[in-house]
Protein backbone atom coordinates (compact mmCIF):
# COMPACT_ATOMS: atom_id res chain seq x y z
CA UNK A 1 0.00 0.00 0.00
CA UNK A 2 1.13 3.30 -1.05
CA UNK A 3 1.22 5.35 1.99
CA UNK A 4 0.88 9.34 2.94
CA UNK A 5 4.43 9.77 3.44
CA UNK A 6 5.27 7.66 0.01
CA UNK A 7 2.65 10.00 -1.97
CA UNK A 8 4.11 13.24 -0.76
CA UNK A 9 7.45 12.05 -1.24
CA UNK A 10 6.86 11.28 -4.73
CA UNK A 11 5.03 14.46 -5.15
CA UNK A 12 8.26 16.53 -3.56
CA UNK A 13 10.58 14.25 -5.55
CA UNK A 14 9.04 14.81 -9.44
CA UNK A 15 7.91 18.33 -8.84
CA UNK A 16 4.24 19.55 -9.14
CA UNK A 17 4.23 18.21 -12.73
CA UNK A 18 5.99 14.90 -12.19
CA UNK A 19 9.60 16.11 -13.74
CA UNK A 20 11.17 18.79 -11.37
CA UNK A 21 9.43 21.44 -13.18
CA UNK A 22 6.68 23.67 -11.88
CA UNK A 23 4.88 25.54 -13.92
CA UNK A 24 2.22 22.37 -14.57
CA UNK A 25 -0.45 20.82 -12.43
CA UNK A 26 0.25 20.22 -9.01
CA UNK A 27 -1.59 16.89 -10.13
CA UNK A 28 0.87 15.70 -12.78
CA UNK A 29 2.56 13.47 -9.72
CA UNK A 30 -0.88 11.90 -9.13
CA UNK A 31 -1.44 11.34 -12.63
CA UNK A 32 1.79 9.26 -12.88
CA UNK A 33 1.41 7.12 -9.31
CA UNK A 34 -2.28 6.29 -11.18
CA UNK A 35 -0.65 5.35 -14.62
CA UNK A 36 1.73 3.10 -12.71
CA UNK A 37 -0.85 1.19 -10.74
CA UNK A 38 -3.72 0.97 -13.97
CA UNK A 39 -1.11 -0.39 -15.86
CA UNK A 40 -0.20 -3.66 -13.95
CA UNK A 41 -3.02 -3.84 -12.35
CA UNK A 42 -4.45 -5.88 -15.24
CA UNK A 43 -7.84 -5.58 -14.71
CA UNK A 44 -10.27 -1.87 -13.84
CA UNK A 45 -9.47 -0.59 -10.55
CA UNK A 46 -12.67 1.45 -9.08
CA UNK A 47 -11.92 4.64 -7.73
CA UNK A 48 -12.64 3.28 -3.93
CA UNK A 49 -10.17 0.80 -4.87
CA UNK A 50 -7.17 3.19 -5.56
CA UNK A 51 -7.86 5.46 -2.76
CA UNK A 52 -7.26 1.85 -0.33
CA UNK A 53 -3.77 2.09 -2.25
CA UNK A 54 -3.10 6.19 -2.52
CA UNK A 55 -3.46 7.53 0.70
CA UNK A 56 -3.42 10.92 1.57
CA UNK A 57 -5.57 12.15 -1.17
CA UNK A 58 -9.03 12.78 -1.15
CA UNK A 59 -11.89 11.51 -3.74
CA UNK A 60 -11.94 14.37 -5.89
CA UNK A 61 -8.05 14.83 -5.98
CA UNK A 62 -7.64 11.65 -7.54
CA UNK A 63 -10.78 11.95 -9.95
CA UNK A 64 -9.48 14.97 -11.05
CA UNK A 65 -6.28 12.97 -11.51
CA UNK A 66 -8.38 10.39 -13.36
CA UNK A 67 -9.91 13.05 -15.88
CA UNK A 68 -6.21 15.09 -16.53
CA UNK A 69 -4.94 11.30 -17.41
CA UNK A 70 -7.98 10.58 -19.60
CA UNK A 71 -7.05 14.52 -21.46
CA UNK A 72 -3.39 13.28 -21.57
CA UNK A 73 -4.51 9.81 -23.57
CA UNK A 74 -7.13 11.08 -25.64
CA UNK A 75 -4.33 13.77 -27.28
CA UNK A 76 -3.96 12.85 -31.10
CA UNK A 77 -1.50 10.33 -31.84
CA UNK A 78 -1.88 7.62 -28.78
CA UNK A 79 -2.09 4.39 -29.22
CA UNK A 80 -3.55 3.81 -25.52
CA UNK A 81 -6.67 5.33 -24.00
CA UNK A 82 -8.00 5.13 -20.42
CA UNK A 83 -11.85 3.66 -20.27
CA UNK A 84 -14.19 3.20 -17.88
CA UNK A 85 -15.81 0.04 -17.63
CA UNK A 86 -16.78 -2.79 -15.63
CA UNK A 87 -17.12 -0.17 -12.60
CA UNK A 88 -13.56 0.80 -12.90
CA UNK A 89 -11.07 2.67 -15.24
CA UNK A 90 -8.07 0.65 -17.14
CA UNK A 91 -5.80 1.64 -19.49
CA UNK A 92 -6.30 -0.32 -22.81
CA UNK A 93 -5.41 0.45 -27.00
CA UNK A 94 -7.56 2.18 -28.84
CA UNK A 95 -9.81 0.45 -31.40
CA UNK A 96 -7.72 2.25 -34.66
CA UNK A 97 -4.97 0.25 -33.71
CA UNK A 98 -6.80 -3.59 -33.31
CA UNK A 99 -5.01 -4.19 -37.12
CA UNK A 100 -1.51 -3.84 -36.03
CA UNK A 101 -2.47 -5.85 -31.87
CA UNK A 102 -3.84 -8.71 -33.96
CA UNK A 103 -0.65 -8.87 -36.30
CA UNK A 104 1.20 -9.39 -33.45
CA UNK A 105 -1.15 -12.00 -31.78
CA UNK A 106 1.04 -15.73 -32.36
CA UNK A 107 -0.07 -17.19 -29.07
CA UNK A 108 -3.74 -18.82 -28.76
CA UNK A 109 -6.82 -17.05 -29.45
CA UNK A 110 -10.05 -16.23 -26.97
CA UNK A 111 -11.99 -19.22 -27.25
CA UNK A 112 -14.92 -18.79 -29.89
CA UNK A 113 -18.93 -18.12 -28.09
CA UNK A 114 -21.34 -20.61 -30.63
CA UNK A 115 -24.70 -18.90 -31.12
CA UNK A 116 -26.02 -21.08 -28.43
CA UNK A 117 -23.52 -19.66 -26.15
CA UNK A 118 -24.71 -16.14 -27.23
CA UNK A 119 -28.69 -16.77 -26.83
CA UNK A 120 -28.07 -18.48 -23.64
CA UNK A 121 -25.86 -15.24 -22.51
CA UNK A 122 -28.01 -12.91 -23.57
CA UNK A 123 -30.98 -14.21 -21.76
CA UNK A 124 -29.13 -14.30 -18.25
CA UNK A 125 -28.01 -10.30 -19.42
CA UNK A 126 -31.26 -9.38 -19.78
CA UNK A 127 -33.49 -11.68 -17.40
CA UNK A 128 -31.42 -12.21 -14.51
CA UNK A 129 -31.36 -13.48 -11.84
CA UNK A 130 -32.81 -16.24 -13.86
CA UNK A 131 -33.27 -19.86 -13.36
CA UNK A 132 -31.85 -22.88 -15.87
CA UNK A 133 -35.76 -23.98 -16.35
CA UNK A 134 -36.27 -20.49 -17.60
CA UNK A 135 -33.57 -20.31 -20.01
CA UNK A 136 -34.63 -23.72 -20.96
CA UNK A 137 -38.11 -22.89 -21.86
CA UNK A 138 -36.75 -19.68 -23.71
CA UNK A 139 -34.75 -21.59 -26.16
CA UNK A 140 -36.33 -25.12 -26.24
CA UNK A 141 -33.65 -27.06 -26.02
CA UNK A 142 -30.99 -28.43 -22.56
CA UNK A 143 -28.96 -25.82 -21.52
CA UNK A 144 -27.28 -27.29 -18.85
CA UNK A 145 -23.80 -28.11 -21.08
CA UNK A 146 -24.02 -24.45 -22.32
CA UNK A 147 -24.58 -22.64 -19.12
CA UNK A 148 -21.11 -24.83 -17.59
CA UNK A 149 -19.37 -23.31 -20.56
CA UNK A 150 -20.40 -19.88 -19.60
CA UNK A 151 -19.40 -20.40 -16.03
CA UNK A 152 -16.14 -21.72 -17.06
CA UNK A 153 -15.19 -18.89 -18.80
CA UNK A 154 -16.66 -16.84 -15.89
CA UNK A 155 -19.31 -14.52 -18.02
CA UNK A 156 -21.76 -15.99 -15.93
CA UNK A 157 -21.95 -16.91 -11.78
CA UNK A 158 -24.19 -18.25 -9.49
CA UNK A 159 -26.17 -15.17 -7.78
CA UNK A 160 -27.91 -17.46 -5.40
CA UNK A 161 -31.26 -19.82 -5.13
CA UNK A 162 -34.77 -19.16 -5.65
CA UNK A 163 -37.32 -19.62 -2.91
CA UNK A 164 -39.49 -22.42 -4.44
CA UNK A 165 -39.41 -26.12 -4.03
CA UNK A 166 -36.34 -27.49 -4.92
CA UNK A 167 -34.48 -24.19 -4.52
CA UNK A 168 -32.80 -23.76 -7.96
CA UNK A 169 -29.62 -22.14 -8.82
CA UNK A 170 -30.10 -18.50 -10.24
CA UNK A 171 -27.96 -17.10 -12.30
CA UNK A 172 -26.59 -13.69 -13.35
CA UNK A 173 -23.62 -12.04 -15.33
CA UNK A 174 -20.02 -11.41 -13.94
CA UNK A 175 -17.20 -8.34 -14.44
CA UNK A 176 -16.18 -10.61 -16.68
CA UNK A 177 -19.08 -10.45 -18.91
CA UNK A 178 -18.89 -6.32 -18.75
CA UNK A 179 -15.25 -6.30 -19.53
CA UNK A 180 -15.47 -8.73 -22.55
CA UNK A 181 -18.62 -6.55 -24.51
CA UNK A 182 -17.06 -3.05 -23.09
CA UNK A 183 -19.95 -1.99 -20.69
CA UNK A 184 -19.89 -0.32 -18.20
CA UNK A 185 -22.34 -1.67 -15.93
CA UNK A 186 -25.54 -3.77 -17.32
CA UNK A 187 -27.38 -0.13 -17.95
CA UNK A 188 -25.41 -0.18 -21.07
CA UNK A 189 -26.98 -3.30 -22.44
CA UNK A 190 -28.84 -2.33 -25.72
CA UNK A 191 -32.58 -2.09 -25.82
CA UNK A 192 -33.75 -5.48 -27.27
CA UNK A 193 -35.80 -3.67 -29.64
CA UNK A 194 -32.34 -2.93 -31.04
CA UNK A 195 -30.63 -6.32 -30.97
CA UNK A 196 -31.16 -8.04 -34.41
CA UNK A 197 -31.94 -12.26 -34.18
CA UNK A 198 -29.14 -14.10 -32.61
CA UNK A 199 -29.86 -16.97 -35.00
CA UNK A 200 -28.17 -14.67 -37.70
CA UNK A 201 -25.44 -13.33 -35.61
CA UNK A 202 -21.68 -14.17 -35.87
CA UNK A 203 -20.06 -16.29 -33.21
CA UNK A 204 -18.19 -13.85 -30.72
CA UNK A 205 -14.39 -14.45 -29.54
CA UNK A 206 -13.98 -13.66 -25.70
CA UNK A 207 -10.89 -11.83 -24.97
CA UNK A 208 -8.25 -13.63 -23.10
CA UNK A 209 -9.19 -12.20 -19.85
CA UNK A 210 -7.50 -14.91 -17.75
CA UNK A 211 -5.53 -18.27 -18.33
CA UNK A 212 -8.17 -19.95 -18.58
CA UNK A 213 -9.12 -20.49 -22.32
CA UNK A 214 -10.90 -23.68 -22.49
CA UNK A 215 -14.40 -23.89 -23.48
CA UNK A 216 -16.50 -26.94 -24.03
CA UNK A 217 -17.68 -27.51 -27.36
CA UNK A 218 -20.87 -30.11 -26.44
CA UNK A 219 -22.98 -27.12 -25.27
CA UNK A 220 -26.07 -28.29 -26.20
CA UNK A 221 -26.34 -32.09 -25.46
CA UNK A 222 -27.97 -33.17 -22.70
CA UNK A 223 -25.82 -33.28 -19.32
CA UNK A 224 -25.23 -36.55 -18.00
CA UNK A 225 -23.86 -34.29 -14.62
CA UNK A 226 -25.82 -31.29 -14.39
CA UNK A 227 -24.78 -28.25 -12.50
CA UNK A 228 -28.04 -28.19 -9.86
CA UNK A 229 -28.53 -32.07 -9.47
CA UNK A 230 -25.51 -32.20 -7.23
CA UNK A 231 -25.94 -29.16 -5.35
CA UNK A 232 -29.66 -29.44 -4.76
Amino acid sequence: MMTTETVEAVLEHDGPNGNGNDNSSPLSGLKGILEAILFVSGEPLSVDRMLGVVEGVSRAELVSALEALQGDYAAEGRGLQLVEVAGGFQIATRPDCATWIKRLERTKEGARLSRSAMETLAIVAYKQPVVRAEIEQIRGVDSAAVLKTLLERRLVRIVGRRDAPGRPILYGTTRQFLQAFGLKDLKDLPALRDITELKQAEPFTVPNLDEDAGVSREEDRPSTSETESKDA
